[in-house]
């Protein structure tokens, strides 16, 4: 990558106490990279924004690359010149890199909640069936990681038919030929009896965030014996989270996907490897002083 200095945009609605320019600006002072900034283009507001307008824009007042973040990582792909195979098989982008002048969108969603995932589980944890809760980009993203971390029977919950239908379909076409993995798909009716008998759960719905608290079910239906995983990173531990740790279950804080991603995303739009131990320090930094 010729680029000497990055500029790159961080496109979605509310971004205001987004934690990513900060640990994205960190990594790049520590590493050298004078000539890198992390902005963001807050969308909120706008109801329907013309996606490639305000990519065109951005790219004319030098930015060379972007993260897309809630709610454009579908909305986005009509604007993309290419999309690389792990992003096109979920149909969800949550970053740009220009290519030689062409924008390629990618998923480091994906692969940024399987580290994660790997990371912060006990080895052995059970992969047989896993809930999954929210079929929406996030939700595509995680469900794929999913099935990348061997998971036999991932049971998808969302209150959208169309939704959980077309990512149901989405990782059906993407399984490698003699898969044995099955993709199952519901409503919240079937909640409670696919949770209790679940090995894994994960919340891949914003039910938890700071301004839209509780949970996705309700936790009484925890049995101790499953592991859970939130997407959420504020706060750190979600109600969910709470629920299960008070039992005994391993936890997986949506803080280990934003750091993994984090470090995908600074890599691919820069060109140069991060140290994921240090933008894990920074962001137990960031979030221990934003609090009250």
């Amino acid at each position: 990558m010729s680029i000497r200095t990055h500029r790159v945009g961080l496109i979605g609605n509310d971004l205001g106490t987004s934690l990513s320019p900060a640990i994205h600006q960190g990594e790049a002072a520590a590493l050298g990279l004078a000539g890198f900034s992390y902005e963001a283009i807050d969308l909120a507001g706008i109801p329907e924004p013309d996606l490639g307008r305000v990519l065109a824009t951005a790219i004319a007042d030098g930015f060379t690359g972007f993260n897309v973040t809630h709610p454009h990582k579908q909305a986005i792909i009509p604007f993309l010149d290419d999309v690389a195979p792990d992003a096109a098989a979920l149909g969800a982008v949550n970053t740009v890199v220009i290519d030689n002048g062409r924008l390629v969108g990618h998923n480091t969603d994906r692969t940024g909640f399987l580290a994660g995932l790997r990371r912060s589980l006990p080895e052995g944890s059970g992969h047989h069936s896993v809930v999954l809760f929210g079929a929406g980009g996030a939700g595509s993203a995680v469900a794929a990681a999913l099935l990348d971390y061997g998971v036999d029977r991932l049971r998808i919950i969302d209150t959208d038919h169309g939704r959980r239908e077309q990512l149901r379909r989405l990782l059906v076409r993407s399984l490698p030929e003699g898969s044995a993995a099955t993709v199952e798909i519901a409503g919240t009716e079937m909640a409670e009896a696919w949770v209790g008998g679940a090995q894994g759960i994960v919340n891949a719905t914003p039910i938890g965030m700071e301004h839209i608290p509780g949970t996705p079910f309700d936790p009484s239906w925890l049995t101790g014996s499953q592991w859970v995983a939130d997407v959420i990173y504020r706060p750190v531990v979600t109600d969910l989270l709470a629920a299960a740790a008070d039992l005994g279950s391993p936890v997986v804080h949506g803080t280990a996907m934003l750091v993994e991603q984090a470090a995908d995303t600074f890599e691919l739009v820069t060109g140069r490897s991060p140290r994921r131990e240090r933008m894990r320090e920074r962001l137990a930094g960031l979030l221990a002083s934003a609090k009250p």
